[in-house]
């Protein structure tokens, strides 16, 4: 029995100590742990805004014919870059032909005609001047070499225009540009009234970025502009850059060149246009990609998100008062931007907040602030898509 008693009280001793040595006891008797804590300063930053643009060539012409006939010939193929007055279709002109002979023909009876007028007036002239004949006769010899003239003029006129109308079967590029796709083959029976071209041509040496802002984010862009008219807030505004299909950012900066000057009443938006260079002919009419535009925030407080949390669907940041101990607090951000939020309500500079490790706080703990390099910095750039 009282060996059992022995091992009963050794049993007891073991627990106890292991119960004062289990990690329980240990946290209770802890004290504050230690905190990486910054302090909230403003910044100026600038933020870039993505817009989804549609890309247009500079120029993109459709090709379409002046006159009706069949395609006897193209010279060109789709995508094909093609010189300025290059020829790119020729149509039929067997009737055209025709109307420029008899044109022609034309021309040359009104000018006989004007030779014979001519006789007239100079064989009846000395008659009158000697009252050999009546002036009546001059005056009637005059007024038909006058009618001579002018149907040589008309007859002329049409011949031009039988000459120009044979010219237009000649059908060639007015800009250096990119040939788009060709819905007629030779043969095809093609007019002025035809729904499709014979052919767009797209110079694409500059490109057109077309994109949108609302109502709100005019206002907000255009107060940041300085000048008055829109020429001068045009002036002002800085370099853009192009966001390609594939994520890439594109090699050359463009610019924005025009505002419209009324806002859409259905969609509220107005919309803007920037021009880029496109020396390697990267880019081509109707393709997407994205406007980055810059915006200057000034006196912003920048706030790491990995020092926020979220609760409700509010989001809270760790003060720490002058205890050290730590006090929950809603905030209101505007912006993410890369890494961190732009705080617009809820946090005033100087304060300090629990920069990390926010899982391992409760509310009211106290603890040991360990000061670090602050989250924000004059003239910072950050990217908000």
């Amino acid at each position: 029995m009282k060996k059992v008693n022995l091992l009963a009280s050794i049993a007891i001793t073991v627990i106890g100590l292991a119960s004062c040595n289990s990690p329980a006891n240990k946290q209770m008797g802890r004290g504050p742990m230690p905190f990486p804590v910054q302090k909230v300063e403003k910044s100026n930053v600038t933020v870039y805004n993505e817009y989804a643009a549609n890309i247009e060539g500079e120029e993109n012409i459709e090709i379409r014919p002046k006159v009706d006939g069949f395609i006897d010939k193209i010279y060109i193929d789709e995508g094909s870059e093609v010189k300025k007055g290059q020829l790119l279709f020729k149509l039929s002109a067997e009737t055209l032909n025709q109307q420029v002979n008899a044109a022609s023909a034309n021309v040359e009876v009104a000018k006989a005609q004007v030779v014979s007028a001519q006789v007239e007036v100079d064989k009846v002239s000395p008659l009158v001047q000697k009252n050999i004949i009546s002036p009546v006769q001059l005056k009637t010899a005059e007024s038909n070499l006058n009618a001579a003239k002018a149907q040589l003029i008309a007859a002329q006129a049409d011949y031009m225009n039988a000459k120009e109308n044979l010219d237009y079967t000649f059908i060639k590029s007015p800009v250096d540009g990119i040939v788009g796709s060709i819905p007629y083959r030779i043969g095809s029976l093609v007019g002025r009234s035809e729904a499709k071209p014979l052919t767009t041509v797209s110079n694409i040496s500059n490109v057109y970025a077309y994109f949108t802002l609302n109502e709100k984010q005019l206002l907000q862009f255009n107060r940041q502009l300085d000048g008055k008219s829109v020429a001068q807030k045009i002036k002002s505004l800085p370099a853009v850059e192009l966001i390609l299909a594939d994520g890439s950012v594109y090699d050359h900066k463009g610019r924005i060149e025009t505002i419209n000057g009324m806002v859409n009443p259905r969609t509220g938006s107005i919309s803007y246009r920037a021009i880029f260079p496109n020396p390697d002919n990267l880019l081509r009419s109707g393709i997407s990609g994205k406007v980055k535009l810059p915006s200057q925030v000034d006196n912003a407080l920048l706030l790491p998100q990995k020092s926020t949390f979220e609760l409700q669907g509010k989001r809270f940041v760790y003060v720490v008062d002058k205890d050290n101990k730590v006090k929950s607090k809603a905030i209101d951000i505007s912006k993410s931007v890369n890494q961190n939020y732009i705080v617009t309500n809820g946090l005033e500079a100087g304060q300090v907040y629990v920069a990390d490790g926010l899982i391992k706080l409760r509310e009211g703990m106290q603890i040991i602030p360990q000061s670090g390099s602050t989250a924000t910095g004059n003239n910072a750039a950050y990217s908000n898509k």
